[in-house]
């Protein structure tokens, strides 16, 4: 698993059946085929809105999957 705290909350980027899904709020922004597709979508804004109708290309996020938080 991989997480970003933003001003709004935090991200995260969760492996489950072999996908990786975009997470906010336990609300799954969109499922991915690798972490860093996920992270590129949460970066740009191209995921499902999350809970609080925020923008996330404007939260700061990085692209790069390596500038996450890996938690075990």
């Amino acid at each position: 698993m991989y997480i970003y705290r933003t001003k709004v909350g935090v991200f995260s980027i969760v492996q489950n059946n072999g996908r990786w899904h975009a997470m906010f709020m336990d609300e799954n922004l969109g499922s991915y085929i690798s972490a860093q597709h996920a992270a590129d979508d949460l970066a740009g804004g191209h995921t499902f809105t999350p809970p609080g109708g925020y923008d996330t290309s404007t939260l700061g996020i990085p692209e790069d999957i390596g500038e996450w938080e890996r938690v075990r």
